[in-house]
């Protein structure tokens, strides 16, 4: 079990995710994507996290077929080249197959098998790692719901919800990793609330990773006072480091060579305690 061995093993071992979406970088040559892909590796990325539909508010989802063709060329190029796990960014089972055939080790689902439970399968089928991230709605309406009263509880409710299911397609409990979806389906406010009692959410699944990705987040530059996302670097670090300091194994980063620095720092100290 590869995918276990490198997720499930190294669950006390900080890892960084690296984000790479060639939905949003369409525009650049293969060339020019692996290169930056290597440049990522080079500063330390744990694994590269690699994407063909954008979920940014207002993001329209592409069908299955055009997803696969951006994702599928260029993970068969990493995983040629370089020694490091790659994450497929899907919620749809005929990618991530298609992908963990090509060479994904991990399946990051940001709906949590709520759009498409089945996915759960592939990672049941394939041994392959399967990070479940919390969010309400559809893909349309997943950025615009009523807050709820109580974010820590929904959270716990939904990440219990998403474990369960996987577990009735085979995907065992060493595979998983949790997401709390920082930024989806979550106020400004609940934002907030997450990162500051995320030890909270680790007390109640000890058992998993936990992953947080508030990497340039709008949330972000909203506390910077409208900052735009290529100046939210301080702000990204931040958050970065207390996500870690309260249970965060693994960060998802645009910003690598930073984050990996602000991280060591953290972990030194917390070593003291």
């Amino acid at each position: 079990m590869q995918a276990e061995s490198r997720i499930s093993r190294r669950r006390r071992v900080l890892l960084v995710v690296s984000a790479f979406n060639p939905a949003i970088i369409a525009d650049m040559q293969r060339a020019r994507m692996l290169a930056l892909g290597e440049q990522m590796i080079a500063e330390g990325a744990d694994i590269l996290d690699i994407g063909g539909e954008s979920t940014r508010p207002g993001s329209a989802r592409v069908l299955a077929e055009q997803e696969i063709s951006r994702v599928v060329p260029l993970i068969i190029e990493i995983t040629k080249r370089f020694d490091i796990p790659v994450s497929i960014d899907t919620s749809k089972a005929e990618v991530a197959k298609e992908a963990v055939e090509a060479g994904a080790e991990i399946i990051n689902d940001i709906s949590g098998l709520r759009f498409d439970e089945s996915l759960a399968g592939v990672a049941g089928k394939t041994q392959a790692g399967l990070v479940l991230m919390h969010m309400r709605g559809t893909f349309e309406t997943m950025h615009d719901q009523e807050p709820v009263a109580d974010i820590i509880q929904e959270v716990k409710n939904g990440l219990k919800w998403s474990i369960d299911k996987a577990r009735e397609f085979g995907t065992h409990d060493g595979q998983i990793a949790l997401d709390v979806g920082l930024g989806f389906s979550k106020t400004f406010g609940q934002n907030l609330e997450l990162m500051a009692k995320l030890d909270d959410i680790r007390q109640t699944f000890p058992a998993f990773a936990l992953l947080a990705g508030s990497s340039r987040k709008s949330f972000i530059g909203k506390i910077l006072g409208g900052k735009p996302v290529g100046e939210r670097l301080p702000g990204s670090l931040a958050s970065a480091a207390i996500s870690v300091w309260n249970g965060a194994n693994i960060i998802r980063a645009h910003d690598v060579r930073e984050t990996v620095d602000t991280l060591r720092v953290v972990e030194a100290i917390r070593e003291q305690n």
